[in-house]
Parts: C-alpha cells; structure tokens; sequence
C-alpha cells in the first residue's frame, strides 16, 4: 500500500488563512476539527462525558503531599551527573484564578524537549541527539502567593509529521493539578517571537489572536540571571475571561 502524499506547508498555510478569515471571534478555544492540524480529529472525545465517583477515582491514582515534592525537583539542569546543553532559561510566574487571586500550594510540572528538539522517549524518532544530561521533566508546588519557578534549558523545535517540512514551535508543556487528581489541566507555553508560529496548526487552532499571545511567555530581563540564566514569565489565568487556554480535550504533541 502506498504512502499518502503529504501536503505541502504552502497549502496547509493556505488552509489556515481561510479559516482564520472566517473565525467566530467570540470563540476563544481551540477548534476540535481543525483540518489543517491532521489529526485533530482522532485526538479529541467523540462521546459524551460521563460521571465518575472522584473518590472512587483517587482509589487508583498517585497520590503526594507537599513533602513528597522536593524544591530540587524544580531544577532540570542538575538532575544529572554533567551539565546538560543549551541555553540555560528561567521561566517563573505565578497561577491565578480569574479575579487575580493567588492559587496556593498546587502541584506543577513540566516536560519538554531537549536542546536539539527531542523527547526521551522511544516513540521520538527524530535523528536529533538525545542529551544523556537532561531528562526534561521537573516540578514544584506553588508558594502562598501562587507563584512557582523552573530553571531548565531551552527546548527546541522539532519536526512533526502533520504536513511536509512541519515543525513544531519551541515548547514547554504545563501540568496543572487542584485539590484531587480529577483537577487537572494541561497547557503548553511558547517562546516570544517564535517564526513558526504562523505555520503551526496546532497552535493556529486557536483562533483568536488574543487567546494565542496568553500562551506566549514574556522575557523578564529582572528574572535573567547575570552569567548565567535568560529569563521568562508566564502567568496561568485558571478561570475567567482571560483564562489560558488548555488542551484537555485532545492530545497534542
């Protein structure tokens, strides 16, 4: 059986343009059927939801207190016996819900890429070099003003088989968790000035331009540490009109 050709970035850029021309600007989540992003609609819930005892959940799920979560965790540039490579970044902010108030002691984690552009992990076939340096992955728990601070490497971009020459913008993956395991939001945060942006459909998905740059961190020269460290901030809105867009609903790489 022959392999489908793929599309080419000019025409999936095309398909972008249109829908965009034609976007509802009151929707503010991402669309589930969103054609130019190929997959979308294998990676999002076809059936109704249906009600579950959350404590008949928190029966079989991981469970941690905040002794479980050491403040090393944080750091993923010392996870290792050597220094991993890249560009070391901080990325601090604070979580909040929408009328600015705090959200005190909630577990966030990260993933990402490496330097190169590559997951540590054996579906991630991309010839870039895995960094034996850096695993990718770190957490924390947010102080009693919300906020919460990584320091770790720049990740990447990395080629992805949406279309033809499809690249991912540089990434780093949120993971958000409330009072219960059920409480769970996942989101990703992208990098100022990123060139890709244009031509990602996932993050295209998105069709409003506003709900787009809440994704976007922000350098923060007061952040960047001298010799040694560039500085982002990101703050996450939980709820409200300016929330941060999530991708609960569907499994983007």
């Amino acid at each position: 059986m022959s392999t489908p050709e793929l599309s080419t970035q000019a025409e999936v850029s095309a398909e972008i343009a249109d829908l965009s021309a034609g976007a509802d600007p009151s929707v503010v989540q991402p669309r589930l059927d969103y054609a130019p992003y190929r997959s979308s609609l294998l990676r999002h819930p076809t059936k109704d939801l249906h009600q579950v005892d959350p404590e008949g959940v928190e029966l079989w799920a991981p469970c941690f207190s905040h002794q479980d979560v050491d403040p090393l965790e944080a750091d993923l540039t010392i996870q290792h016996s050597g220094e991993p490579i890249g560009e070391r970044i901080s990325i601090s902010g604070r979580v909040v819900d929408g009328d600015g108030r705090p959200v005190a002691h909630q577990l966030v984690e990260i993933w990402q890429a490496n330097a190169g552009g590559r997951y540590i992990h054996q579906r991630d076939q991309h010839p870039a070099p895995l960094d034996p340096n850096f695993t990718g992955a770190g957490r924390c728990l947010t102080d009693a003003d919300g906020g919460y601070s990584f320091q770790t490497i720049k990740p990447g971009p990395y080629p992805w088989r949406n279309h033809r020459n499809a690249w991912r913008p540089a990434h780093v993956h949120f993971s958000l968790f409330g009072t219960e395991f059920t409480q769970r939001i996942v989101t990703q945060m992208y990098f100022p000035g990123d060139p890709l942006f244009a031509l990602d459909p996932i993050y295209q998905s998105i069709t409003d331009q506003d709900a787009r740059d809440r994704l976007v961190a922000s350098y923060d020269h007061d952040l960047t540490r001298p010799e040694w460290s560039t500085g982002y901030r990101w703050d996450i809105v939980l709820t409200g009109a300016h929330r941060t867009w999530t991708d609960n609903d569907e499994d983007h790489s």
